[in-house]
């Protein structure tokens, strides 16, 4: 009994969660790119929210953050080496461009949402 009313907390936050009409933000989890090696076929999840410890990958923390957005899952085709983003703000997710570079990117603390000015 106790172990149902555990799941049904969890489905209710979930859903709460995915529901939530509060905006949806990232923050800057570094102000550079990150080589990363992919394997084809392989499904990989990239942090879109900026709170995971295993940068650039997703380790769930978005799941306890309201406000987070969800991660991207992706695949590429065939392997090879690519730049993924770190600021969390690329126009092209999960891959790097260049966005770090500008300066409202470079004059934000780390782990803000900064503003476009």
């Amino acid at each position: 009994m106790k172990r149902k009313i555990c799941l049904n907390k969890c489905k209710m936050r979930r859903h709460w969660y995915c529901t939530s009409t509060a905006p949806k933000k990232s923050v800057i989890a570094a102000k550079h790119p990150f080589k990363a090696e992919l394997e084809a076929a392989k499904r990989y999840s990239w942090c879109a929210c900026g709170h995971s410890r295993k940068q650039p990958f997703c380790d769930g923390t978005h799941k306890t953050i309201p406000w987070a957005p969800c991660s991207l899952k992706f695949r590429v085709e065939e392997a090879k080496t690519v730049w993924l983003c770190g600021c969390k703000h690329t126009k092209s997710p999960p891959y790097c461009d260049g966005t770090h570079k500008e300066d409202w990117i470079q004059k934000a603390a780390l782990f803000s949402s900064p503003s476009m000015e």
